[in-house]
Protein backbone atom coordinates (compact mmCIF):
# COMPACT_ATOMS: atom_id res chain seq x y z
CA UNK A 1 0.00 0.00 0.00
CA UNK A 2 2.92 2.33 0.62
CA UNK A 3 4.23 1.62 -2.89
CA UNK A 4 0.73 2.37 -4.24
CA UNK A 5 0.60 5.64 -2.30
CA UNK A 6 3.99 6.69 -3.70
CA UNK A 7 2.89 5.90 -7.26
CA UNK A 8 -0.37 7.78 -6.74
CA UNK A 9 1.60 10.86 -5.69
CA UNK A 10 3.04 11.05 -9.19
CA UNK A 11 -0.40 10.70 -10.76
CA UNK A 12 -1.79 13.37 -8.45
CA UNK A 13 0.78 16.06 -9.28
CA UNK A 14 0.55 15.38 -13.02
CA UNK A 15 -3.26 15.49 -12.98
CA UNK A 16 -3.30 18.58 -10.76
CA UNK A 17 -0.74 20.32 -12.98
CA UNK A 18 -2.83 19.86 -16.13
CA UNK A 19 -5.96 21.38 -14.58
CA UNK A 20 -4.17 24.22 -12.82
CA UNK A 21 -2.20 25.35 -15.86
CA UNK A 22 -5.41 25.73 -17.89
CA UNK A 23 -6.91 27.83 -15.12
CA UNK A 24 -3.84 30.08 -14.97
CA UNK A 25 -3.75 30.89 -18.70
CA UNK A 26 -5.38 34.35 -18.45
CA UNK A 27 -2.97 35.40 -15.67
CA UNK A 28 -0.01 34.12 -17.71
CA UNK A 29 -1.33 35.99 -20.75
CA UNK A 30 -1.54 39.29 -18.83
CA UNK A 31 1.83 39.12 -17.07
CA UNK A 32 3.93 37.73 -19.94
CA UNK A 33 2.01 39.54 -22.72
CA UNK A 34 1.39 36.21 -24.45
CA UNK A 35 -0.58 35.70 -27.65
CA UNK A 36 -3.27 33.06 -28.01
CA UNK A 37 -0.89 30.86 -30.00
CA UNK A 38 1.66 31.12 -27.18
CA UNK A 39 -0.99 30.00 -24.70
CA UNK A 40 -1.74 27.07 -26.99
CA UNK A 41 1.93 26.11 -26.98
CA UNK A 42 2.04 26.35 -23.18
CA UNK A 43 -0.38 23.41 -23.16
CA UNK A 44 0.64 21.62 -26.35
CA UNK A 45 4.42 21.68 -25.85
CA UNK A 46 3.86 19.59 -22.73
CA UNK A 47 1.24 17.33 -24.29
CA UNK A 48 3.16 16.56 -27.47
CA UNK A 49 6.38 15.66 -25.67
CA UNK A 50 4.48 13.34 -23.33
CA UNK A 51 2.65 11.74 -26.28
CA UNK A 52 5.91 11.24 -28.17
CA UNK A 53 7.78 9.66 -25.26
CA UNK A 54 5.15 7.52 -23.48
CA UNK A 55 5.92 4.33 -25.36
CA UNK A 56 9.70 4.69 -25.29
CA UNK A 57 9.64 5.54 -21.57
CA UNK A 58 7.72 2.35 -20.83
CA UNK A 59 10.06 0.25 -22.94
CA UNK A 60 13.14 1.85 -21.35
CA UNK A 61 11.77 1.20 -17.86
CA UNK A 62 11.21 -2.46 -18.71
CA UNK A 63 14.78 -2.67 -19.92
CA UNK A 64 16.85 -0.71 -17.36
CA UNK A 65 14.59 -0.78 -14.30
CA UNK A 66 11.20 0.70 -13.48
CA UNK A 67 12.22 2.32 -10.19
CA UNK A 68 15.21 3.98 -11.80
CA UNK A 69 13.19 5.52 -14.63
CA UNK A 70 10.43 6.53 -12.19
CA UNK A 71 12.99 8.38 -10.06
CA UNK A 72 14.46 10.13 -13.09
CA UNK A 73 10.95 11.13 -14.14
CA UNK A 74 10.17 12.58 -10.72
CA UNK A 75 13.43 14.53 -10.78
CA UNK A 76 12.84 16.00 -14.23
CA UNK A 77 9.20 16.85 -13.52
CA UNK A 78 10.15 18.58 -10.28
CA UNK A 79 13.02 20.48 -11.91
CA UNK A 80 10.79 21.50 -14.82
CA UNK A 81 8.14 22.77 -12.38
CA UNK A 82 10.72 24.88 -10.54
CA UNK A 83 12.02 26.32 -13.81
CA UNK A 84 8.46 27.12 -14.97
CA UNK A 85 7.89 29.12 -11.80
CA UNK A 86 10.98 31.24 -12.63
CA UNK A 87 10.30 31.74 -16.36
CA UNK A 88 10.85 35.41 -17.30
CA UNK A 89 9.00 35.19 -20.63
CA UNK A 90 6.53 33.00 -22.49
CA UNK A 91 9.20 31.41 -24.69
CA UNK A 92 11.17 30.04 -21.77
CA UNK A 93 7.96 28.96 -20.03
CA UNK A 94 7.18 26.79 -23.07
CA UNK A 95 10.70 25.32 -23.03
CA UNK A 96 10.48 24.53 -19.32
CA UNK A 97 7.07 22.91 -19.86
CA UNK A 98 8.86 20.55 -22.26
CA UNK A 99 11.33 19.65 -19.51
CA UNK A 100 8.34 18.90 -17.28
CA UNK A 101 6.89 16.73 -20.03
CA UNK A 102 10.00 14.58 -20.42
CA UNK A 103 9.67 13.74 -16.73
CA UNK A 104 5.90 13.34 -16.97
CA UNK A 105 6.25 10.72 -19.70
CA UNK A 106 8.23 8.58 -17.23
CA UNK A 107 5.72 8.78 -14.39
CA UNK A 108 2.23 7.43 -14.97
CA UNK A 109 2.91 4.51 -17.35
CA UNK A 110 5.93 3.41 -15.32
CA UNK A 111 4.02 3.81 -12.05
CA UNK A 112 1.28 1.54 -13.41
CA UNK A 113 3.93 -1.07 -14.27
CA UNK A 114 5.28 -0.84 -10.71
CA UNK A 115 1.76 -1.33 -9.30
CA UNK A 116 1.06 -4.36 -11.50
CA UNK A 117 4.41 -5.87 -10.50
CA UNK A 118 3.80 -5.18 -6.78
CA UNK A 119 0.19 -6.40 -6.54
CA UNK A 120 0.42 -9.91 -7.92
CA UNK A 121 -2.86 -11.24 -6.47
CA UNK A 122 -5.72 -10.38 -8.90
CA UNK A 123 -8.20 -9.02 -6.34
CA UNK A 124 -5.56 -6.86 -4.65
CA UNK A 125 -4.42 -5.62 -8.04
CA UNK A 126 -8.00 -4.70 -8.99
CA UNK A 127 -8.43 -2.74 -5.76
CA UNK A 128 -5.09 -0.97 -6.33
CA UNK A 129 -6.08 0.02 -9.86
CA UNK A 130 -9.41 1.25 -8.51
CA UNK A 131 -7.61 3.52 -6.03
CA UNK A 132 -5.34 4.66 -8.87
CA UNK A 133 -8.40 5.64 -10.92
CA UNK A 134 -9.91 7.47 -7.96
CA UNK A 135 -6.83 9.66 -7.68
CA UNK A 136 -7.46 10.87 -11.25
CA UNK A 137 -10.88 12.14 -10.21
CA UNK A 138 -9.48 13.64 -7.01
CA UNK A 139 -6.80 15.60 -8.87
CA UNK A 140 -9.38 16.92 -11.36
CA UNK A 141 -11.77 17.90 -8.55
CA UNK A 142 -9.12 19.67 -6.45
CA UNK A 143 -7.29 21.25 -9.39
CA UNK A 144 -9.72 24.11 -10.12
CA UNK A 145 -10.11 25.08 -6.45
CA UNK A 146 -6.42 24.80 -5.55
CA UNK A 147 -5.37 26.52 -8.75
CA UNK A 148 -7.86 29.33 -8.39
CA UNK A 149 -6.85 29.95 -4.78
CA UNK A 150 -3.13 30.02 -5.62
CA UNK A 151 -3.49 32.23 -8.69
CA UNK A 152 -5.68 34.76 -6.85
CA UNK A 153 -3.68 34.79 -3.61
CA UNK A 154 -0.08 34.50 -4.80
CA UNK A 155 0.07 34.53 -8.60
CA UNK A 156 0.31 32.04 -11.45
CA UNK A 157 3.91 31.07 -10.63
CA UNK A 158 2.73 29.42 -7.42
CA UNK A 159 0.87 26.73 -9.38
CA UNK A 160 4.26 25.20 -10.22
CA UNK A 161 5.66 25.51 -6.69
CA UNK A 162 3.14 22.99 -5.38
CA UNK A 163 4.77 20.24 -7.46
CA UNK A 164 8.23 20.73 -5.95
CA UNK A 165 7.77 19.46 -2.36
CA UNK A 166 5.51 16.62 -3.52
CA UNK A 167 8.01 15.58 -6.18
CA UNK A 168 10.96 15.68 -3.76
CA UNK A 169 9.02 13.64 -1.17
CA UNK A 170 7.93 11.08 -3.78
CA UNK A 171 11.53 10.69 -5.02
CA UNK A 172 12.85 10.12 -1.48
CA UNK A 173 10.11 7.62 -0.67
CA UNK A 174 10.70 5.80 -3.97
CA UNK A 175 14.39 5.36 -3.15
CA UNK A 176 13.52 3.99 0.30
CA UNK A 177 10.54 1.74 -0.33
CA UNK A 178 9.88 0.91 -4.00
CA UNK A 179 11.55 -2.32 -5.15
CA UNK A 180 13.38 -2.42 -8.47
CA UNK A 181 11.87 -4.54 -11.24
CA UNK A 182 12.46 -5.26 -14.92
CA UNK A 183 10.60 -7.12 -17.62
CA UNK A 184 11.61 -10.74 -18.20
CA UNK A 185 11.94 -9.88 -21.86
CA UNK A 186 12.15 -6.21 -22.82
CA UNK A 187 10.88 -5.01 -26.19
CA UNK A 188 13.48 -3.91 -28.72
CA UNK A 189 14.03 -0.18 -29.06
CA UNK A 190 12.88 1.56 -32.24
CA UNK A 191 14.66 4.95 -32.33
CA UNK A 192 13.73 5.59 -35.97
CA UNK A 193 10.04 5.04 -35.24
CA UNK A 194 10.33 7.26 -32.16
CA UNK A 195 11.77 10.17 -34.16
CA UNK A 196 9.17 9.75 -36.92
CA UNK A 197 6.29 9.90 -34.42
CA UNK A 198 7.72 13.09 -32.89
CA UNK A 199 8.10 14.69 -36.33
CA UNK A 200 4.54 13.74 -37.29
CA UNK A 201 2.97 15.17 -34.12
CA UNK A 202 5.10 18.33 -34.08
CA UNK A 203 4.54 19.02 -37.80
CA UNK A 204 0.76 18.75 -37.63
CA UNK A 205 0.44 20.74 -34.41
CA UNK A 206 2.83 23.52 -35.45
CA UNK A 207 1.02 23.86 -38.76
CA UNK A 208 -2.41 24.14 -37.12
CA UNK A 209 -1.35 26.60 -34.40
CA UNK A 210 0.86 28.88 -36.50
CA UNK A 211 -1.12 28.65 -39.78
CA UNK A 212 -3.39 31.65 -39.10
CA UNK A 213 -0.43 33.88 -38.21
CA UNK A 214 2.01 32.83 -40.96
CA UNK A 215 -0.59 32.09 -43.64
CA UNK A 216 -1.90 28.68 -44.65
CA UNK A 217 -0.13 28.90 -48.01
CA UNK A 218 3.21 30.07 -46.59
CA UNK A 219 6.33 27.98 -47.09
CA UNK A 220 6.86 27.15 -43.38
CA UNK A 221 3.30 25.88 -42.92
CA UNK A 222 3.22 23.89 -46.16
CA UNK A 223 6.63 22.50 -45.25
CA UNK A 224 5.35 21.37 -41.84
CA UNK A 225 2.40 19.52 -43.33
CA UNK A 226 4.60 17.96 -46.03
CA UNK A 227 7.07 16.83 -43.36
CA UNK A 228 4.20 15.31 -41.38
CA UNK A 229 3.03 13.34 -44.45
CA UNK A 230 6.56 12.05 -45.04
CA UNK A 231 6.85 11.07 -41.38
CA UNK A 232 3.56 9.16 -41.60
CA UNK A 233 4.82 7.29 -44.67
CA UNK A 234 8.04 6.51 -42.80
CA UNK A 235 6.08 5.17 -39.80
CA UNK A 236 4.16 2.81 -42.10
CA UNK A 237 7.40 1.62 -43.72
CA UNK A 238 9.14 1.21 -40.36
CA UNK A 239 6.17 -0.70 -39.00
CA UNK A 240 6.56 -3.28 -41.76
CA UNK A 241 10.33 -3.64 -41.51
CA UNK A 242 11.21 -3.48 -37.80
CA UNK A 243 10.77 -6.76 -35.85
CA UNK A 244 9.22 -4.88 -32.89
CA UNK A 245 8.24 -1.44 -34.17
CA UNK A 246 7.16 1.33 -31.84
CA UNK A 247 3.83 1.42 -33.71
CA UNK A 248 2.86 -2.10 -34.80
CA UNK A 249 0.47 -1.70 -37.74
CA UNK A 250 -1.09 -5.11 -37.11
CA UNK A 251 -2.93 -3.64 -34.14
CA UNK A 252 -5.04 -1.58 -36.52
CA UNK A 253 -6.53 -4.71 -38.05
CA UNK A 254 -8.67 -4.77 -34.90
CA UNK A 255 -11.65 -2.44 -35.25
CA UNK A 256 -12.02 -2.10 -31.44
CA UNK A 257 -8.37 -1.06 -31.17
CA UNK A 258 -8.55 1.37 -34.10
CA UNK A 259 -11.78 2.71 -32.64
CA UNK A 260 -10.18 3.11 -29.22
CA UNK A 261 -7.45 5.22 -30.79
CA UNK A 262 -9.99 7.50 -32.46
CA UNK A 263 -12.20 7.55 -29.35
CA UNK A 264 -9.26 8.68 -27.24
CA UNK A 265 -8.33 11.39 -29.74
CA UNK A 266 -11.90 12.72 -30.06
CA UNK A 267 -12.76 12.45 -26.36
CA UNK A 268 -9.62 14.11 -25.07
CA UNK A 269 -9.73 16.73 -27.83
CA UNK A 270 -13.19 17.60 -26.47
CA UNK A 271 -11.82 17.82 -22.91
CA UNK A 272 -8.87 19.99 -23.95
CA UNK A 273 -11.12 22.24 -26.00
CA UNK A 274 -13.58 22.51 -23.10
CA UNK A 275 -10.89 23.50 -20.59
CA UNK A 276 -9.22 25.97 -22.97
CA UNK A 277 -12.42 27.74 -24.11
CA UNK A 278 -14.11 27.67 -20.73
CA UNK A 279 -11.15 29.16 -18.87
CA UNK A 280 -10.92 32.10 -21.28
CA UNK A 281 -14.70 32.55 -21.29
CA UNK A 282 -15.14 32.63 -17.52
CA UNK A 283 -12.22 34.97 -16.83
CA UNK A 284 -12.10 37.16 -19.96
CA UNK A 285 -15.80 37.37 -20.90
CA UNK A 286 -17.54 37.06 -17.52
CA UNK A 287 -14.70 38.77 -15.59
CA UNK A 288 -14.54 36.09 -12.90
CA UNK A 289 -11.46 35.64 -10.73
CA UNK A 290 -9.38 32.48 -11.10
CA UNK A 291 -10.89 31.05 -7.90
CA UNK A 292 -14.44 31.80 -9.03
CA UNK A 293 -13.71 30.18 -12.40
CA UNK A 294 -12.35 27.12 -10.61
CA UNK A 295 -15.46 26.83 -8.46
CA UNK A 296 -17.66 27.10 -11.57
CA UNK A 297 -15.79 24.18 -13.15
CA UNK A 298 -15.96 22.03 -10.02
CA UNK A 299 -19.29 20.35 -10.97
CA UNK A 300 -17.70 18.97 -14.15
CA UNK A 301 -14.76 17.52 -12.23
CA UNK A 302 -17.06 16.12 -9.53
CA UNK A 303 -19.24 14.31 -12.07
CA UNK A 304 -16.13 12.90 -13.74
CA UNK A 305 -14.93 11.56 -10.38
CA UNK A 306 -18.33 9.99 -9.64
CA UNK A 307 -19.06 8.45 -13.04
CA UNK A 308 -15.57 7.13 -13.91
CA UNK A 309 -15.74 4.16 -11.48
CA UNK A 310 -19.40 3.61 -12.37
CA UNK A 311 -18.37 3.34 -16.02
CA UNK A 312 -15.84 0.64 -15.11
CA UNK A 313 -18.51 -1.41 -13.38
CA UNK A 314 -20.90 -1.07 -16.34
CA UNK A 315 -18.15 -2.14 -18.75
CA UNK A 316 -17.44 -5.16 -16.58
CA UNK A 317 -21.11 -6.17 -16.40
CA UNK A 318 -22.50 -5.20 -19.81
CA UNK A 319 -19.62 -4.24 -22.08
CA UNK A 320 -18.44 -0.85 -23.39
CA UNK A 321 -21.34 0.15 -25.66
CA UNK A 322 -23.64 1.84 -23.11
CA UNK A 323 -20.88 3.96 -21.47
CA UNK A 324 -19.65 5.08 -24.90
CA UNK A 325 -23.15 6.11 -25.98
CA UNK A 326 -23.63 8.05 -22.74
CA UNK A 327 -20.18 9.62 -23.16
CA UNK A 328 -20.79 10.78 -26.73
CA UNK A 329 -24.25 12.11 -25.91
CA UNK A 330 -23.07 13.99 -22.82
CA UNK A 331 -20.14 15.66 -24.59
CA UNK A 332 -22.25 16.60 -27.63
CA UNK A 333 -25.16 18.02 -25.61
CA UNK A 334 -22.81 20.02 -23.37
CA UNK A 335 -20.96 21.49 -26.35
CA UNK A 336 -24.25 22.49 -27.98
CA UNK A 337 -25.44 24.20 -24.78
CA UNK A 338 -22.18 26.10 -24.34
CA UNK A 339 -22.25 27.28 -27.98
CA UNK A 340 -25.11 29.58 -26.94
CA UNK A 341 -23.22 31.28 -24.09
CA UNK A 342 -22.53 34.98 -23.79
CA UNK A 343 -21.66 37.53 -21.08
CA UNK A 344 -25.12 37.25 -19.50
CA UNK A 345 -25.78 33.51 -19.84
CA UNK A 346 -27.70 32.27 -16.78
CA UNK A 347 -25.56 30.46 -14.25
CA UNK A 348 -28.06 27.58 -14.18
CA UNK A 349 -27.45 26.90 -17.88
CA UNK A 350 -23.67 26.94 -17.42
CA UNK A 351 -23.77 24.56 -14.46
CA UNK A 352 -26.11 22.22 -16.34
CA UNK A 353 -23.70 22.11 -19.28
CA UNK A 354 -20.75 21.44 -16.93
CA UNK A 355 -22.60 18.63 -15.16
CA UNK A 356 -23.56 16.99 -18.46
CA UNK A 357 -20.00 17.25 -19.78
CA UNK A 358 -18.63 15.71 -16.57
CA UNK A 359 -21.03 12.77 -16.83
CA UNK A 360 -20.08 12.20 -20.47
CA UNK A 361 -16.34 12.45 -19.96
CA UNK A 362 -16.50 10.35 -16.79
CA UNK A 363 -18.04 7.52 -18.81
CA UNK A 364 -15.32 7.61 -21.48
CA UNK A 365 -12.03 6.33 -20.03
CA UNK A 366 -12.96 2.79 -19.02
CA UNK A 367 -14.44 1.75 -22.40
CA UNK A 368 -11.43 3.24 -24.23
CA UNK A 369 -9.07 0.98 -22.28
CA UNK A 370 -11.43 -1.95 -22.75
CA UNK A 371 -11.77 -1.39 -26.49
CA UNK A 372 -8.01 -1.12 -26.90
CA UNK A 373 -7.21 -4.48 -25.30
CA UNK A 374 -10.40 -6.39 -26.14
CA UNK A 375 -9.55 -9.51 -28.10
CA UNK A 376 -5.79 -8.97 -27.81
CA UNK A 377 -3.60 -11.74 -26.37
CA UNK A 378 -2.22 -11.16 -22.88
CA UNK A 379 1.28 -10.60 -24.27
CA UNK A 380 0.09 -7.54 -26.23
CA UNK A 381 -2.47 -6.03 -23.86
CA UNK A 382 0.05 -3.69 -22.20
CA UNK A 383 1.33 -2.38 -25.53
CA UNK A 384 -2.23 -1.83 -26.77
CA UNK A 385 -3.15 0.08 -23.60
CA UNK A 386 0.03 2.16 -23.97
CA UNK A 387 -0.91 3.14 -27.50
CA UNK A 388 -4.36 4.15 -26.27
CA UNK A 389 -2.70 6.36 -23.63
CA UNK A 390 -0.60 7.98 -26.34
CA UNK A 391 -3.78 8.66 -28.33
CA UNK A 392 -5.25 10.47 -25.31
CA UNK A 393 -2.28 12.84 -25.29
CA UNK A 394 -2.50 13.35 -29.06
CA UNK A 395 -6.18 14.24 -28.68
CA UNK A 396 -5.36 16.77 -25.96
CA UNK A 397 -2.76 18.44 -28.16
CA UNK A 398 -4.97 18.56 -31.24
CA UNK A 399 -7.95 19.80 -29.23
CA UNK A 400 -6.06 22.86 -27.99
CA UNK A 401 -4.55 23.46 -31.43
CA UNK A 402 -7.82 23.27 -33.37
CA UNK A 403 -10.02 25.12 -30.86
CA UNK A 404 -7.37 27.83 -30.57
CA UNK A 405 -7.90 28.61 -34.26
CA UNK A 406 -11.43 29.82 -33.58
CA UNK A 407 -11.05 31.18 -30.04
CA UNK A 408 -12.19 34.62 -31.27
CA UNK A 409 -15.54 33.04 -32.26
CA UNK A 410 -16.11 30.74 -29.34
CA UNK A 411 -19.40 29.44 -30.76
CA UNK A 412 -17.45 27.63 -33.47
CA UNK A 413 -15.08 26.23 -30.85
CA UNK A 414 -17.98 24.80 -28.86
CA UNK A 415 -19.43 23.32 -32.04
CA UNK A 416 -16.09 21.55 -32.57
CA UNK A 417 -16.47 20.08 -29.06
CA UNK A 418 -20.00 19.02 -30.04
CA UNK A 419 -18.63 17.34 -33.16
CA UNK A 420 -16.15 15.40 -31.05
CA UNK A 421 -19.05 14.13 -28.94
CA UNK A 422 -20.97 13.05 -32.03
CA UNK A 423 -17.85 11.21 -33.25
CA UNK A 424 -17.58 9.38 -29.90
CA UNK A 425 -21.24 8.37 -30.22
CA UNK A 426 -20.75 7.00 -33.75
CA UNK A 427 -17.53 5.19 -32.90
CA UNK A 428 -19.21 3.67 -29.84
CA UNK A 429 -21.82 2.07 -32.08
CA UNK A 430 -19.27 0.96 -34.69
CA UNK A 431 -16.64 -0.60 -32.44
CA UNK A 432 -18.79 -2.63 -30.03
CA UNK A 433 -20.73 -4.93 -32.34
CA UNK A 434 -20.18 -8.59 -33.25
CA UNK A 435 -18.32 -7.74 -36.47
CA UNK A 436 -15.87 -5.50 -34.59
CA UNK A 437 -15.15 -8.23 -32.02
CA UNK A 438 -14.44 -10.65 -34.87
CA UNK A 439 -11.79 -8.32 -36.33
CA UNK A 440 -10.10 -8.15 -32.91
CA UNK A 441 -9.92 -11.94 -32.69
CA UNK A 442 -8.44 -12.17 -36.21
CA UNK A 443 -5.87 -9.46 -35.43
CA UNK A 444 -4.83 -11.27 -32.24
CA UNK A 445 -3.91 -14.40 -34.19
CA UNK A 446 -1.15 -12.47 -35.99
CA UNK A 447 0.83 -12.01 -32.77
CA UNK A 448 0.98 -15.31 -30.92
CA UNK A 449 -0.62 -18.69 -31.02
CA UNK A 450 -2.52 -18.29 -27.76
CA UNK A 451 -6.29 -17.81 -27.84
CA UNK A 452 -7.37 -14.17 -27.62
CA UNK A 453 -8.54 -12.89 -24.28
CA UNK A 454 -11.61 -10.69 -24.56
CA UNK A 455 -11.42 -8.23 -21.70
CA UNK A 456 -14.70 -7.38 -20.02
CA UNK A 457 -13.33 -5.35 -17.14
CA UNK A 458 -11.42 -2.11 -17.32
CA UNK A 459 -8.28 -0.81 -15.72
Amino acid sequence: MLVLAICCMSLFIVGLDNTIVNLALPAIQRELHASVSSLQWTIDAYTLVVASLLMVSGATADRVGRRRIFQIGLGLFTLGSLLCSLAPNIGLLIVFRMVQAVGGSMLNPVAMSIIVNTFTEPKERARAIGIWGGVVGLSMALGPVVGGTLVDAIGWRSIFWINVPIGVAAAALTAAFVPESRAARARRMDPVGQVLVMVLLAGVTYGIIEGPKLGWGSAPILGCFALAVLALAGIVRQGRRHPEPMLDLRFFGSVPFSGATLLAICGFAALAGFLFLNTLYLQNVRDLSALEAGLFTLPMAAMTAVFAPLSGRIVGARGPRLPLLIAGTGIAVSGALLATTGPDTPTALLLTAYLVFGIGFGMLNAPITNAAVSGMPRSQAGVAAGLASTSRQVGTGLGVAVVGLVVATSEVGWLIVTGCGVAVLGLGLLTTGRWAKGTAERAARHFVCEPPKVTVGAA
